[in-house]
């Protein structure tokens, strides 16, 4: 199934000079595909030139004459940037046009953006934010990572379901297990919202394993790990700091002298190996679930080939029917509750 999608060619730390390039490598890859490259015509055109590409049937642009800034907050974005390139791909896929889109804006503004224009599926309360982390089995996938601070025990609940079902959509496995991500693995660890979700997620269908501590998640104990945004955010952002860590010393210890720098010839294919195992840029892409639509969002700071990961992400959720299995899904769990809750009656 070839898919189109909208990229917001304008958003992030480095703008048109990486989510052009991704885009243009992109499609050396999935040429069958189309992307439409949204933004300032004059800025989008000049990066093409630069790396000899001309426009086509699978390549267009569509302008847009604002960009959404880094630090703009969510309500100005909202009020008075309404033909930026962040709302103008967002409208892309509302109206049809576009399956996906992906941007590596302003986080905030991309929520807020995406929320107003394509509303959130029937049984959602809100959106949350989902992505793979590398673990020793493989990869995990983790939601919420940033958009909600505060949830209660009925959010995580949902937070679950989409997680369950985007695996199950994407990894194609029919049963995937749920860890909640808490201070402890015993039941009687957590607070009170964590301890009301656990019982909700005993009580329903999902395959629930019980709690998990934060080295579950790189061990691979579960298929999906869900907590609010506030933790998901400060475990994620510590992984990506330990990585950079680990990163530089090896670097500093291999470069200490003549011996280690050869011993560093030796050690790269290992080196190499595991550069690419652990490599963040690999599962760049943070999927907005719960949307009426499919949003991705790229790291700010991503290289071209994080970025092409990421329009690699909405292309695949797009292509295997992301969208149709949650909403499948919660519709279907609503409806068994509803029974349950009149049969109880």
């Amino acid at each position: 199934m070839d898919v189109t999608l909208a990229i917001d060619a304008m958003g992030g730390d480095h703008g048109t000079t990486v989510t052009v390039r991704a885009a243009v490598d992109y499609l050396k890859h999935s040429p069958g595909d189309t992307i439409i490259l949204v933004g300032i015509p004059d800025a989008i055109e000049s990066e093409l030139r630069t790396l000899s590409v001309q426009t086509s049937t699978h390549l267009r642009i569509h302008p847009a004459s604002e960009v959404v800034g880094m630090d703009e907050s969510p309500q100005s974005v909202l009020r008075g940037k309404k033909d930026s390139s962040m709302r103008v791909s967002i409208n892309l896929v509302k109206s049809g046009e576009a399956l996906a889109c992906v941007s590596a804006g302003n986080t905030g503004a991309l929520m807020a953006t995406a929320r107003y224009v394509l509303k959130t599926i029937p049984g959602i309360d809100r959106p949350a934010i989902a992505s793979y982390l590398p673990t020793k089995k493989g990869q995990i996938c983790m939601l919420d990572l940033g958009a909600n601070t505060d949830c209660s025990a009925e959010h995580l609940l949902q937070f679950a379901l989409m997680g369950s079902t985007l695996v199950t959509a994407l990894e194609h496995k029919p049963n995937p297990c749920i860890g909640l991500l808490y201070i402890g693995s015993e039941d009687i660890k957590g607070n009170e919202v964590v301890m009301q979700d656990a019982e909700l997620l005993r009580a329903c269908d999902l395959n629930f394993y019980g709690n998990v501590e934060g080295n579950d998640i790189f061990k691979g104990t579960t298929d999906v790990v869900v907590c609010d945004g506030f933790v998901g955010n400060v475990a994620l952002k510590t992984t990506e700091g330990l990585a950079q860590m680990l990163g530089g010393f090896l670097r500093e210890e291999f470069s200490r002298n003549l011996f280690t720098k050869l011993a560093a010839v030796v050690a790269m294919p290992v080196l190499k190996a595991f550069k690419h195992r652990v490599d963040h840029r690999r599962y760049n892409g943070a999927s907005f679930l719960g949307l009426k639509g499919i949003v991705v969002k790229s790291h700010g700071s991503a290289d071209a080939y994080g970025f092409r990961c990421a329009i690699e992400r909405a292309a695949e959720e797009a292509r295997e029917g992301m969208l149709r299995h949650i909403s499948e899904h919660i519709e279907k769990w609503h409806h068994e509750r509803q029974n349950t809750a009149q049969g109880a009656v």
